[in-house]
């Protein structure tokens, strides 16, 4: 059985999904399953394996979809000769442990731009540890050799690129291209799609006309809510390599929780007439 779950748990992974994976760690008395026991438990609530069964294995489960969510681990502790063990007739009289880890993959971050910022971007995220994909409708810009071994790069224009493959869940979107109008095809075809994360480059009042465009559009207000533009934590820098350094540390805060929500939302970025600030060097 745990090897269905291992090579379930794999091919998860492989796709980008989250799952928790939940095993018996401790056990004493008389048990349905013994120590080591296993139960993966997807996002979306299909199971593969089994931890014995019953109510304490469906309680097992709540958990484990919470503590995906959470991305936190989470050890419990049941009494089988309690109403566990009453409400689903096991008369097993045994204390069981079981330590629930949410699992995710290494995660993806897919670079729309490949000029200056995207480039040093792309270098410092792989170092980093993330999956770096990177795509570029210029093939001098997207060349391969421009990248480390194991960054994907791919010659096309991004909007086209998105229509036609999948972009996972847990993944991270950053748009970067070359100008105002490639930036707003970009994200119009990446709003509708549900990721961890979509970052915008420019300054406030650049996206908020790429904002306006949308919603003249007929896009939902609610829809731009989650995107974090202008792009990057606040460091002062101001080079190409310094833009890059601030939305690496945008993508570390959110992949480890520490931000949860763009620092701009939709609603505060208004324009006041005031004179924008220069659109950071691509």
């Amino acid at each position: 059985m745990n090897q269905e779950v291992f090579a379930a748990l794999n091919e998860a992974l492989r796709a980008g999904e989250e799952v928790a994976l939940v095993t018996i760690t401790a056990s004493t008395g008389s048990t349905p399953q013994r120590v080591g026991a296993k139960m993966l438990v997807y996002a979306d609530g299909r199971t593969v394996g089994t931890i014995g069964g019953g109510c304490y294995e469906n309680d097992a489960f709540w958990k484990a979809k919470e503590a995906i969510v959470a991305r936190k681990p989470l050890t419990m502790h049941y009494e089988l000769s309690d109403d566990f063990a009453e409400e689903s007739g096991l008369i097993c009289g045994g204390q069981m442990d079981v330590f629930i880890e949410p699992l995710e993959p290494a995660p993806d971050v897919y670079v729309f731009g490949a000029g200056h910022v995207g480039c040093s971007l792309v270098k410092m995220a792989h170092e980093a540890g993330f999956r770096v994909h990177v795509i570029d409708d210029r093939e001098k810009f997207a060349a391969s050799e421009r990248f480390p071994d194991g960054v994907e790069s791919v010659v096309e224009e991004p909007p086209l690129w998105i229509e036609a493959n999948r972009i996972p869940p847990t993944a991270f979107a950053v748009i970067v291209t070359r100008g105002h109008r490639h930036d707003l095809s970009t994200l119009r075809a990446l709003v509708g799609k549900r990721l961890r994360y979509v970052g915008l480059i420019g300054s406030k009042a650049k996206v908020r006309r790429v904002y306006d465009a949308l919603l003249e559009e007929g896009l939902a207000p609610e829809a731009l809510s989650g995107v974090h533009a202008p792009i990057g934590l606040d460091l002062g820098g101001v080079t190409p390599q310094e833009i890059a350094v601030s939305i690496l540390a945008e993508l570390i805060a959110v992949r480890h929780g520490r931000l949860t929500a763009p620092t701009h939302a939709v609603a505060s970025l208004r324009w006041d007439g005031a004179v924008a600030a220069p659109v950071p060097q691509r």
